[in-house]
């Protein structure tokens, strides 16, 4: 792909750029007047037929101009586009857009900040909850025998449990126990103290023993109930963009894929095994319904641990150079407002 010479980059580029603003296929006449190039309309054509032989663009039934296929975006992504970063007034004004008064709300509102600067479907998966780590854990007697377990996470989330016990704990007992686990597991999550815990409860009191596998049970129990992993926004904008409300059969599947959300978040969770901005553009996704698209997302930290991701999903003819930056600061900033200040 990268044994283009020069001349025919900038005829695809330019033909990219103009398909993308105009969303008519682009003829050899038209390429000729604003490539800034200085060759005849029959030049161009022979670097057209060029172009198309090598996969890179399409003529359509319908017209004698030509449109990029999902591999001559994928070059212009990957080699042609600039990128440029937004200006630090505008990352100031979106900052001030996230709610940062608790984190569901943070990815909701990151969800749809994503959706209503791109006009497209903005998506975020969350935290994996199973995979919380614990900043402290307190008990509190309720009644003799009820004991309320409050746990929160580095992120900033409260869950609380109630744990049913077959005798009653002083409040010195439950400090210790309390105090034990913030001293030896802070900042790990619930699968792993269990393990490390199995230890080590040989070696403590029967009974503060049983407090600490029913707060373990409790735990786990509270962070695998996590029914909102995906957080979409703004799916019906997809309806507003020819390029995918003309095809009904193929919209139709998308939002099937929206309601069901699996696939999605396993596209998305690729984002964990590299760094920075991943652009799926058609096929390349794996996921039928997402051929006539594109999926740009980007992970996110909590406290510099890669938890989640966010995305945009829009058509394969987007404005990439606008899009990109997007959600490249979304995630930066999804990730400050979750992470630590202390």
């Amino acid at each position: 792909m990268n044994d283009l010479d020069n001349r025919s980059q900038i005829l695809l580029k330019t033909l990219i750029e103009r398909y993308i603003a105009e969303g008519q296929p682009i003829g050899s006449r038209a390429l000729s007047r604003v490539s800034g190039l200085e060759l005849s309309p029959a030049t161009i054509r022979n670097v057209m037929s060029d172009l198309e032989e090598a996969g890179f663009i399409a003529s359509p039934h319908t017209s004698a101009g030509r449109i990029p296929t999902a591999r001559g975006y994928r070059f212009f992504v990957d080699s042609l586009l600039t990128v440029q970063p937004l200006a630090k007034t505008r990352v100031l004004e979106l900052e001030g857009q996230l709610q940062r008064d608790q984190p569901q709300r943070v990815i909701n509102s990151a969800s749809h900040l994503l959706s209503d600067l791109t006009r497209f479907a903005g998506v975020v998966v969350s935290p994996r909850k199973q995979n919380a780590r614990i900043r402290q854990i307190e008990f509190i007697s309720l009644s003799p025998q009820r004991i309320l377990l409050i746990i929160v996470t580095t992120a900033g989330d409260v869950q609380n449990r109630v744990i049913m016990t077959r005798r009653a704990y002083t409040a010195s007992e439950l400090v210790e126990a309390a105090n034990f686990l913030n001293e030896h597991y802070a900042g790990r999550d619930f699968v792993q103290i269990r393990e490390l815990l199995k230890a080590e409860l040989k070696k403590l009191h029967s009974d503060v023993s049983e407090l600490m596998t029913a707060a373990m049970a409790a735990g786990s129990e509270a962070f695998s109930e996590n029914p909102d992993d995906c957080i979409l926004s703004g799916e019906n904008n997809l309806l507003d963009s020819e390029d995918l409300s003309s095809n009904i059969a193929q919209l139709r599947e998308l939002f099937r894929l929206f309601e069901q959300k699996t696939s999605l978040m396993q596209l998305l969770d690729l984002s964990h095994e590299a760094e920075g901005v991943q652009i799926f553009i058609g096929g390349e996704s794996g996921i039928e319904p997402l051929d006539g698209c594109s999926v740009i997302s980007a992970p996110y930290e909590v406290d510099g641990r890669i938890v989640g991701s966010v995305g945009v999903i829009g058509p394969t003819r987007m404005a990439y150079e606008r899009v990109i930056p997007i959600v490249d600061i979304t995630a930066r900033l999804l990730s400050s407002a979750l992470s630590s200040k202390d």
